[in-house]
């Protein structure tokens, strides 16, 4: 269900202080006594409706029931009750100034100078002319006011296309890298390891029958294995390189810039993590830190590694106000969950007081620790 707004939330305070304009015709009506009264105060608070509603139609696309009633009620106070009610004109220019079609806003702005030329008629034939000379320079402020509002509108409207577009385009970036690294992969090493493949099924049919064959294809398949190792490092040192230590020193500072203090395991060794996973560790780290620094609010950050039986586990904790819900959903935290999921990786958030991220990836082994447990495994 929805929670009810007085008026729509992205429009700030601008809605409320706009509404100081009606103690104008409340003062005029406090004047009147007796039926005259209890109609003004009821014109006065249909006014308010239709002025509340007009914010939830905006920006406008077609001619609206509740401006119609807005404009008859500014002819009747300005002429039933006080000329000077006439102010409340200014509220109407701002609502045509949202009409984003160019022939509507036309139609709009001339039906809205046929509605003021009626209360100034009935001026002129009271007799009232000083009242006319006082109220023209007003007049042309009001009939020029839709033209500023609807040049703010499209600039605004320009500006958020523009966002939009920019966002676009790096997603664009992202997924055309994505086809690159998946695209380089297949071609390099998918004859690689299809080659592979066949030879460990020759070496399965030839263990029985031709050892001494089966020990031959099993030398081809560890070069044909080295072969596609280096293919993979080739392809890694290609991509920009981003170490789990310098991403540490850079968090740091953007922390400390911040206010934030960060602790953190000092002189922890990292080379025994493969270059990719690096990269992609460190490319989370950026994303977490930024996040602190721009939503957390918070004194304090730790970051803490545990590293496990084939696996390593990095924690990035915060005392801040924790996650909101377009934050946690946002594109930020969804890029971080994609880029671990090219390497197994997952991403656990909690979110409470402060927030905690878990980020937990599988670790291979290097080649030459596998040699060396394969020797000490062939000799025992």
């Amino acid at each position: 269900m929805n929670k009810f707004q007085v008026f729509p939330k992205r429009y700030g305070v601008f809605p409320y202080i706009f509404l100081i304009y009606l103690a104008l015709p409340v003062f005029y009506v406090k004047e009147e006594q007796g039926f005259k009264a209890v109609i003004g105060y009821a014109l006065i608070l249909l006014f308010l409706v239709t002025y509340r509603q007009l914010y939830f139609l905006i920006p406008f696309k077609k001619f609206s029931i509740w401006l119609v009633m807005q404009s008859i009620i500014l002819i009747i106070l300005s002429i039933w009750f006080n000329p000077y009610n006439m102010f409340m004109g200014f509220f109407t220019a701002n609502f045509i100034g949202w009409f984003l079609d160019k022939k509507l806003f036309k139609i709009a702005l001339i039906s809205f100078a046929l509605v003021l030329s009626i209360p100034i008629v009935f001026i002129i034939l009271q007799g009232q002319l000083s009242n006319f000379y006082f109220f023209f320079p007003f007049l042309i402020v009001m009939l020029t006011t839709p033209f500023g509002i609807r040049s703010m509108n499209t600039k605004m409207e320009l500006e958020k296309k523009l966002d939009q577009a920019n966002q676009q385009i790096k997603e664009l970036i992202k997924r055309e890298e994505r086809v690159r690294i998946a695209r380089d992969l297949h071609d390099t090493l998918g004859h690689t390891l299809s080659l592979i493949t066949l030879q460990s099924q020759l070496v399965q049919r030839l263990t029985e029958k031709n050892p001494s064959r089966a020990k031959e294809e099993a030398k081809e398949i560890e070069l044909s294995s080295r072969s596609a190792l280096r293919q993979v490092r080739e392809l890694v040192s290609d991509m920009r390189s981003i170490t789990i230590s310098e991403e540490l020193a850079d968090m740091d500072q953007i922390l400390k810039a911040a206010g934030i203090k960060l602790q953190m395991e000092e002189n922890i060794d990292f080379s025994h993590i493969p270059l990719l996973q690096q990269n992609i560790i460190g490319m989370c780290l950026r994303e977490a830190g930024t996040n602190i620094v721009k939503h957390s609010q918070a004194k304090n950050s730790t970051v803490m590694f545990a590293e496990e039986e084939g696996s390593i586990s990095i924690s990035v904790i915060d005392d801040g106000t924790g996650l909101l819900d377009q934050h946690e959903n946002g594109n930020g935290l969804k890029g971080m969950k994609e880029r671990l999921a090219l390497i197994n990786g997952t991403l656990k958030i909690r979110s409470n007081k402060g927030t905690a991220l878990k980020i937990t990836i599988p670790i291979v082994k290097k080649q030459a620790e596998v040699k060396d447990a394969y020797d000490t495994y062939s000799h025992s």
